[in-house]
């Protein structure tokens, strides 16, 4: 008689972007054997926030903020991001825009950390770790299966609450992102009037791509109480939206990720 042993799970963490990623693997492969892929999804990670920190002044879009860099002569992926967010503009009814600040410069956070996460859980996939939870600070991308039959769980934080969690959603291949005031406050600002927005505490969308379902929360952040009639005409993404009072709604399809 043979046995075969349960798969591992990998974890590591990664400080970048200011904040901690968090990558959660289920393997039956060697740890030895992950480590370069691992090793190269994090060398993409610390190459985004090197590239489009609005905080590094040597970053390629504070170079682009000040002037010094035309979008046209910036980095291939930096032109992507750019016109990725345009699209996004359009789609969003002008409320999401990566010029939205008070200052109107030029701050595609609102996508990067999504698009890069999802980015960087293409890469574990495709070199051998198919079964992976990437967590970037809320935003999280899902690959495969925790085990065979389940979905992965992801708790969401509650924003007037922090130490305790809103809701647990189960969701298998695609991603989780969260908007909302629980960790950096009011920092949404409706493109329309330039001002924060503070109508709602958070924005949770789930749905096939993590980079997509980052935009759309930070634009319903910035919509306010009009986001979910938009949340709703949305195409395979689902929602969950609390208000500044703590009251609750959810797109129809919401159910069927929630399990709490």
């Amino acid at each position: 008689m043979t046995t075969t042993s349960a798969p591992a799970r990998l974890r590591q963490r990664l400080e970048v972007m200011g904040t901690v990623f968090t990558l959660d693997v289920v393997t039956d492969v060697p740890a030895a054997e992950l480590a370069g892929a691992i090793g190269e999804a994090f060398a993409w990670l610390r190459w985004v926030d090197d590239t489009f920190s609005t905080y590094k002044p040597g970053s390629e879009i504070s170079r682009v903020r000040r002037g010094e860099l035309a979008v046209g002569d910036a980095d291939p992926e930096v032109r992507a991001v750019l016109a990725a967010c345009r699209l996004l503009t359009e789609e969003t009814e002008g409320y999401f825009d990566a010029w939205a600040g008070p200052d109107r410069a030029l701050d595609p956070s609102g996508l990067v950390k999504g698009w890069a996460a999802e980015r960087a859980s293409g890469m574990l996939s495709a070199a051998g770790a198919p079964n992976h939870c990437l967590n970037a600070a809320g935003d999280v991308a899902l690959a495969g299966a925790p085990a065979p039959g389940e979905r992965w769980r992801v708790g969401i934080v509650h924003p007037l609450h922090p130490h305790r969690l809103t809701t647990v959603v189960a969701v298998g291949e695609g991603g989780v992102a969260t908007s909302g005031t629980a960790e950096r406050g009011a920092h949404v600002f409706d493109p329309h009037t330039g001002r924060p927005v503070t109508d709602l505490a958070s924005v949770t969308v789930v749905g096939p791509s993590l980079a997509t379902a980052d935009a759309y929360a930070t634009a319903a952040m910035a919509m306010g109480t009009g986001a979910p009639v938009w949340l709703s005409s949305l195409n395979g993404y689902e929602s969950y939206v609390l208000d500044a009072g703590g009251h609750l709604w959810q797109s129809e399809g919401f159910a069927g990720y929630r399990i709490t």
